[in-house]
């Protein structure tokens, strides 16, 4: 039976007397030189060990300052439903409502953006054909909550007054009623969940340690004729949110 490498057993015993309160939430750990002492053993082996426990999301490590035991945070859920794309405005301003929260968002967008490969694919459009992409920051109560990164063809949206998603009198509404002004009328959502960690930009962008896990959902919308009309990238930290599916049942 192989051996438990040694790290481990350092970040099993420090996960243990952080749960019996040796350290409180909020209070910095002795440096690594002195567990590592401790230990009785090599800085990498202690190194290894406090970077599991941050990707658990026990500690984290703030820049220039230290390690420290993190606050646990409490898991919220986010609910993706055809319903709230239905209704009209924006489906994450209705979610947070419903939680008495208030949901905003950041944006920024830019026209005549070449198609990357993986992308033109799945707008079923050429490599290089033009389109708007769009990246947001969208927040509740002020924090951060998900990332997401949109492409919608040029050929779709130039020359009509949504062709920036966040300017003109549609600015803030969901890509569903946006659309439907333009006669683009959207039939189906298709979104494909992955896990994933956190890189260090998503990190800082999202306040959260850098290997936290994430539910990263390619999603994409094609309107009645089966054309895709836009895609998108969402970034979802899990560690502070689940995200539920609410699946209708046709009456017969």
């Amino acid at each position: 039976m192989p051996r438990e490498a040694p790290y481990l057993h350092v970040a099993d015993d420090l996960r243990r007397r952080i749960k019996a309160g040796e350290w409180a939430v909020g209070e910095k750990l002795p440096s690594r030189a002195q567990l590592a002492e401790h230990y009785d053993t090599g800085r990498n082996v202690l190194q290894r060990a406090m970077e599991r426990l941050i990707i658990e999301g026990v500690l984290e490590g703030r820049a220039g300052s230290g390690t420290y035991v993190r606050q646990p945070r409490e898991r919220l859920r986010m609910v993706r439903s055809r319903h709230r794309e239905r209704r009209g405005g924006s489906p994450f301003r209705a979610d947070m409502e419903e939680q008495g929260r208030t949901g905003s968002w950041e944006s920024h967008s830019q026209a005549r953006v070449p198609a990357p490969e993986g992308i033109a694919q799945r707008l079923a459009i050429q490599p290089g054909d033009l389109t708007v992409h769009t990246r947001y920051e969208f927040l509740a109560d002020g924090l951060p909550v998900q990332l997401s990164h949109s492409w919608e063809p040029m050929a779709v949206t130039d020359g009509t007054p949504i062709v920036l998603p966040e300017m003109g009198p549609l600015a803030g509404a969901g890509v569903v009623e946006r659309m439907r002004t333009i006669g683009v009328v959207i039939e189906t959502a298709v979104e494909v969940p992955r896990p994933a960690r956190a890189t260090q930009e998503q990190a800082n962008l999202l306040g959260i340690s850098v290997g936290d896990m994430l539910l990263e959902i390619e999603r994409t919308y094609y309107d009645t004729e089966g054309r895709p009309v836009e895609t998108a990238d969402i970034t979802v930290p899990d560690v502070r949110w689940e995200v539920a599916y609410e699946i209708p049942i046709d009456q017969p």
